[in-house]
């Protein structure tokens, strides 16, 4: 995986929180050189580059490339890793790179602060019931029982202004509670069980592998899955572009739009094998990566959920309001 270089100053954009993520484990990725951006390669497959977070969900674009998907759909791809969603926004913005997956609600932020961005597709999305893949938990003698018990308390997530908040605070007034009178702290997801343990913070909001960790701790329990409770089969992640490139390389977009639709179907048929590669991809302990549970990987666009993620948004002034879905879609 390639590290993105340094974006220059003057967008406004820098100032956003967009490192909310959806699940998996944060963790360093392997570095190098950026490539350019889309052209042709001299096998006359297209050349486009892709910006991952180093989280576990990215690794279906590496099962994608290793399989040899894109080359079919004639792309050759070359992934750039970003550790924050803050870097890759404004990347896909200027053409440095082609195509980003990451949190909608970042790509809807970043709209709302008046970026050109555009969803390809959708990515990953949490489990709509049974057991999700991040939820909400608190020690077993807290008090807290359900969400709107956290009201005046203090939650841990990994970024403020994401879908971690905005889905507890969703949750807490659909449970009766005054969404309003949450507290949030932002804590790195590795730090959150130990914090929580020394009573820091009253309840901590996790993705996996930390959530199964931290509630195999006969002291704490769950409160809750808030992506559930908010917007069920919540999207966590999108494939997206500029707005330039939708407009100016349709049939590129168009060729990546049909690859990830291949390529997302494949690895979720093949979990097993699309976790085999996180030991590598993530330096991923490989028992931890084979028992990971993992978001739903489905490149359908979620219109539904998004145009929920969006009202939800603009509710709690995230947002200045609900984004133009037609507006943002890359493909109509």
């Amino acid at each position: 995986m390639k590290r993105l270089s340094a974006i220059a100053a003057g967008m406004a954009v820098a100032a956003i929180a967009l490192t909310g993520c959806g699940a998996g484990s944060p963790s360093a990725a392997t570095s190098g050189t950026a490539s350019s951006a889309a052209g042709s390669s001299a096998a006359g497959l297209e050349e486009v580059t892709v910006g991952l977070l180093p989280i576990a969900p990215s690794v279906a674009v590496e099962y994608g490339v290793k399989e040899g998907i894109f080359e079919k759909h004639g792309l050759k791809v070359t992934v750039q890793s970003a550790n924050a969603g803050a870097a890759m926004l404004p990347a896909v913005s200027t053409g440095d790179i082609d195509f980003g997956v990451g949190n909608p609600l970042s790509v809807m932020t970043a709209a709302d602060k008046g970026l050109d961005m555009r969803i390809v597709t959708g990515y990953s999305n949490s489990k709509a019931t049974g057991d999700d893949i991040n939820g909400v938990v608190t020690k077993k003698d807290s008090g807290i029982n359900s969400f709107k018990d956290l009201a005046g308390k203090t939650t841990s997530v990994n970024a403020l202004k994401t879908q971690g908040d905005l889905t507890i605070m969703e949750s807490t007034a659909l449970d009766g509670g005054d969404a309003n009178a949450l507290k949030f702290s932002e804590m790195p997801f590795q730090d959150m069980e130990a914090q929580l343990s020394r009573g820091n913070v009253d309840a901590v909001w996790l993705p996996e592998p930390f959530l199964s960790r931290a509630l195999a701790d006969t002291n704490n329990k769950l409160v809750g899955y808030p992506n559930q409770t908010a917007v069920a089969g919540l999207p966590t992640m999108v494939t997206f572009t500029s707005g330039k490139m939708a407009t100016e390389q349709p049939a590129t977009v168009k060729k990546f739009q049909e690859a990830m639709t291949e390529v997302l179907k494949e690895a979720e048929d093949d979990q097993t094998g699309a976790k085999a590669l996180l030991p590598e991809f993530m330096k991923m302990d490989a028992k931890v990566a084979s028992g990971l549970k993992m978001e739903t990987w489905d490149a359908t666009f979620p219109e539904e959920q998004l145009k929920k993620l969006g009202d939800l948004a603009a509710k709690y002034k995230f947002i200045s309001q609900a984004p133009d879905l037609s507006k943002l879609k890359a493909i109509q």
